[in-house]
C-alpha cells in the first residue's frame, strides 16, 4: 500500500503544473528589504500565492511605513527598522529588495554572511565598484543574485530569444534595436519615496540611462550569449531640466560587438510607455511591440506576419518570484548570461558605466 501511494504522488508531481506542485510544499520564509520602490505591489500585492510567506519587512522612513502599512494592510509586527535585526530576529530564507539602487550594496552585505539568497530589482547596481563587492560575496557565501526585469517576463522576449538561438530563423544577428521608457516618472504620476530616489544621480546612479538603458543591455547581453562588447557611445540629454535638473531624461547607446551592434534608447519622453525590440538577422527579422504582440518576417515570406504569443505559446515564468522560488528549490538551474543571471547584470552595469563615462568625455569608450 505504501508503494502504491509513493507511485501515486511521483506520477502526480510529474502531471501536475509547477503552481499547483509548489502550493503542497511548504513555503519559503521571505523578507522585503525597502519599500520605496514602485514595483513593490509585486510582492506584498501578491497574497494568492503559496509559494513564499513575507516573514518580515524592514524599511527606515516611518512616513512610507506608514503609507504602505495603509496600502496593503501590513501588521505592525512584520515591520522592522533595522535590516540586520530583522534578518536575525526572522531568518528569512531569502530577501527582496525594493529600495533604492544605491541600497541594493548593503542589502547584498547583510543577506551573504547570512546564507540568505537575493532578487534585487533592476538594475543590480549604481556602478562597477558596487556591483563586484556583490559578486564577490554572492561568489564567497554561495548565494542567488537575481536581478528582476519586466521584460524577463514577456512571452514575446522568451518567443524571440528562442528564434534567435535557431539560425533558421532570422539568421546571424547584425543589429538590435530597443526602445525602453514612458512620458517620465513624474508625468506618470508615481509616488514621491520612488520619485526622490529614481532622479537622484547618486541613489540611482542616473536618469533614464539607467532606468530604462538597464533593459536593453540585459536583452543584448542575452541574445549574445555574453559575448564580450567592442565599445560603448553614448549621449545623454536633458530635454526637461526644470523637471529632471539633477539627471539625464533621454539616453541613446550604441554597443558594438565584433559581428553586431545593439542600439539601445532609453527615455523619460515618449508619447507613451513603451518595452519593445527589433531584432534584424541575415535572412529575417523580429519586432516585439508588447508583452504578447510581434512581427516577424523571415526570407521567403511575401510579407510581414503578425502574432499574438502568449505563456501558453512558450515557456516563460511570467511571475518573477516563481522563477526565484523554483531556482531556490532546485527544480530550474540559472543558465550563465540569462535574464536573471549574475553574470549577465553584471554585463549590464559595465555597459551603463561605459555608457556614462562616454557620454560625460563625448567620445567612445572601448572595451578593456
Amino acid at each position: 500500500m505504501k508503494k502504491y501511494i509513493v507511485v501515486v504522488l511521483m506520477v502526480l508531481a510529474s502531471v501536475l503544473p509547477t503552481s499547483a506542485v509548489n502550493q503542497a510544499q511548504k513555503p519559503i520564509r521571505l523578507a522585503v528589504a525597502g519599500m520605496s520602490h514602485g514595483h513593490i505591489s509585486f510582492i506584498l500585492g501578491r497574497t494568492d500565492k503559496k509559494d513564499f510567506e513575507v516573514v518580515g519587512i524592514w524599511e527606515s522612513d516611518k512616513e512610507l511605513v506608514k503609507v504602505r502599512a495603509e496600502q496593503f494592510q501590513l501588521q505592525p509586527e512584520l515591520i522592522y527598522s533595522d535590516l540586520t535585526k530583522m534578518l536575525d530576529e526572522i531568518k528569512p530564507e531569502a530577501v527582496v529588495a525594493f529600495g533604492s539602487i544605491f541600497d541594493h550594496l548593503a542589502v547584498v552585505e547583510a543577506c551573504a554572511p547570512r546564507r540568505i539568497h537575493v532578487m534585487v530589482e533592476k538594475p543590480l547596481a549604481v556602478n562597477m565598484e558596487h556591483a563586484n563587492k556583490m559578486v564577490q560575496l554572492a561568489k564567497e557565501y554561495n548565494i542567488h543574485l537575481l536581478t528582476n526585469y519586466e521584460t524577463s517576463w514577456y512571452p514575446t522576449t522568451a518567443w524571440s530569444l528562442n528564434r534567435v538561438s535557431d539560425n533558421d530563423s532570422i539568421g546571424p544577428i547584425h543589429k538590435v534595436v530597443i526602445h525602453d521608457g514612458h512620458e517620465g516618472p513624474k508625468e506618470i504620476g508615481v509616488d514621491k519615496f520612488f520619485l526622490d530616489w529614481l532622479t537622484d544621480p547618486v541613489l540611482n546612479g542616473g536618469g533614464a540611462v539607467v532606468d530604462f538603458g538597464c533593459y536593453g543591455a540585459n536583452l543584448m547581453t542575452a541574445i549574445t550569449k555574453g559575448e564580450k562588447p567592442i565599445s560603448v557611445t553614448a549621449v545623454l540629454r536633458q530635454f526637461k531640466p526644470d523637471v529632471y535638473p539633477k539627471v539625464d531624461d533621454e539616453a541613446t547607446i550604441i554597443v558594438s560587438y565584433p559581428e553586431s551592434q545593439c542600439i539601445i534608447q532609453a527615455s523619460w519622453n515618449w508619447p507613451f510607455s513603451r518595452k519593445d525590440m527589433e531584432i534584424y538577422g541575415t535572412t529575417g527579422y523580429i519586432k516585439t511591440v508588447n508583452e504578447q504582440d510581434l512581427h516577424f518576417r523571415y526570407k521567403g515570406m511575401r510579407s510581414e506576419e503578425k502574432q499574438r504569443i502568449t505563456a501558453e505559446d512558450v515557456a516563460v515564468y511570467t511571475d518573477p518570484f516563481s522563477y526565484f522560488y523554483d531556482v531556490l528549490t532546485n527544480k530550474i538551474a540559472v543558465e550563465p548570461y540569462s535574464l536573471y543571471s549574475l553574470e549577465n547584470n553584471l554585463r549590464v552595469v559595465m555597459i551603463l558605466d561605459a555608457a556614462r563615462k562616454s557620454a560625460k568625455e563625448g567620445k567612445t569608450v572601448y572595451w578593456e
